[in-house]
């Protein structure tokens, strides 16, 4: 999309004698920096073999719960057992090598060189804090634990057994699927919803703003110049901008957007249309639907209204 930042309208009043009140326009810049509602972990569970397991998501990806997942292993053991052994060092060193650019390779090695003697021990906080590790993290409050990606809780997994990691294994890949599946339907909704609204939009363009008899080239200028006004008012930019930021990028400006901005999208457009009925400028119709676009995206992009979207 553009530069992930909220516009608006700067704008000072003159007197003016005929008006008393007129508006000129001062530019366009940023809103400020917004809370990404997403940077916060949203928690959801599989069932392993009677076992539930939690899952986190956050900005980083996901995480499961290996701490849940040890309930389901007979005896009595820790996942400190499982991080002595040898054998899961070299595979943690290995991913942390391929995935974390800033993984610490000289304390890696101290470890590696320990690990499998009955004097060795170490924890996940210590191995996390002394080699930078991002595959495994202990997170304190209330969805504490010590978490770990995919891939490497699918290793804890066959440490359990190796049906419990096929079984584990399965209900992510449900898990996620069920989540794209959500994703895709609310984002084909909104797309439908946004064609819908699109022909209501241009339908009071022609009743309103086009003179009779003009060329199709006018006719599409008018056009343009209204999908720019609704572009301006959410993204900040025309859409020959954005072409001109994103020469390799296929598709146009609202293709590449994220389902909250079709979501005002398609109410802009609505509202667009009343305010073209009313006979409202255009300079005038670009500030209220900025307020209403800034207005509404903050909405949106609080934690409970995305969840509810999505």
């Amino acid at each position: 999309m553009h530069d992930g930042k909220f516009y608006e309208l700067r704008t000072r009043r003159k007197y003016d004698s005929a008006t008393a009140n007129s508006i000129e326009f001062d530019g366009i810049s940023p809103l400020g920096p917004h809370t990404n509602a997403m940077s916060k972990a949203k928690k959801s569970s599989i069932e392993v073999q009677g076992t539930a397991v939690a899952v986190l998501s956050d900005k980083n990806g996901d995480y499961i719960s290996l701490t849940d997942m040890l309930r389901a292993k007979d005896g009595e053991f820790f996942i400190s057992d499982w991080l002595r052994n040898r054998n899961t060092v070299e595979f943690l060193g290995i991913w942390e090598s391929v995935f974390n650019p800033a993984f610490n390779y000289g304390e890696f090695a101290t470890i590696k060189s320990q690990a499998g003697l009955n004097s060795y021990k170490i924890s996940v906080k210590e191995w996390v804090e002394k080699t930078k590790a991002i595959g495994l993290k202990a997170t304190p409050g209330r969805y504490g634990g010590t978490f770990a990606h995919p891939d490497i809780a699918f290793e804890f997994g066959m440490w359990i057994s190796p049906e419990f990691k096929i079984y584990l294994v399965k209900e992510f890949r449900r898990l996620k699927d069920e989540e794209n599946d959500r994703l895709q339907l609310g984002w084909n909704l909104q797309r439908t919803l946004a064609k819908i609204n699109y022909r209501i939009h241009t339908d009071a363009i022609k009743e309103t703003l086009l003179p009779p008899a003009i060329t199709k080239s006018q006719t599409a200028l008018v056009y343009a110049n209204e999908a720019d006004l609704l572009n301006v008012a959410l993204f900040g930019q025309t859409a020959k901008q954005w072409r001109d930021a994103h020469p390799d990028a296929e598709g146009n400006i609202r293709d590449h957007a994220p389902l909250e901005q079709l979501v005002v999208l398609t109410n802009l457009e609505s509202l667009n249309s009343v305010l073209i009925r009313q006979g409202l400028p255009q300079p005038e119709r670009l500030l209220k639907l900025n307020e209403i676009a800034i207005t509404q995206m903050r909405t949106l992009l609080s934690a409970n209204n995305v969840k509810r979207l999505k």
